[in-house]
């Protein structure tokens, strides 16, 4: 791995913005409140020639939100709102409301910290965020996941 990357390398993750409590998670942290896993994933629609994911373990990624809690000020305030996970690299996948608490993306999104029972190593990030029910994995696969921000769409 490359000077580069290894700087951007992440042991933690900070749930905030539009949230009650914000939170930083460790891997230990994440751990703690319980993994969840995802096997037989495919390898990454860009690639065919590349492993499959085969397992990852990790928490949901409503898991954190339910934590955190989402900040609402009136009446269905929360539909206004979204997520968007931020690598330390700049990387940034954005996922509504909806797609969170409504749909099977919601039930299938995890914040990772496992692969195929072993740590996730460094070209991923340590914590990494990963869409296992998206059609493309690939384009909100967040290596080196370093925040979780939930906003809302202003009126």
């Amino acid at each position: 791995m490359n000077q580069a990357a290894a700087q951007g390398v992440t042991t933690e993750i900070e749930v905030a913005g539009e949230v009650n409590t914000n939170l930083t998670l460790t891997v230990e942290n994440l751990r703690a409140i319980g993994a969840q896993s995802a096997r037989n994933l495919p390898a990454a629609a860009s690639n065919a020639l590349a492993e499959p994911y085969r397992e990852y373990s990790g928490v949901l990624l409503t898991q954190l939100l339910d934590k955190a809690g989402l900040r609402s000020e009136r009446k269905d305030d929360w539909r206004r709102l979204y997520v968007v996970a931020i690598a330390s690299d700049g990387y940034k996948a954005v996922f509504s409301w909806g797609e969170l608490f409504n749909s099977r993306i919601g039930r299938g999104l995890l914040v990772v910290f496992e692969r195929a029972g072993k740590p996730i190593d460094d070209s991923e990030g340590r914590i990494a965020l990963l869409s296992t029910e998206d059609d493309r994995m690939g384009p909100r696969h967040v290596r080196w996941l370093k925040r979780i921000e939930v906003r809302r769409i202003a009126d």
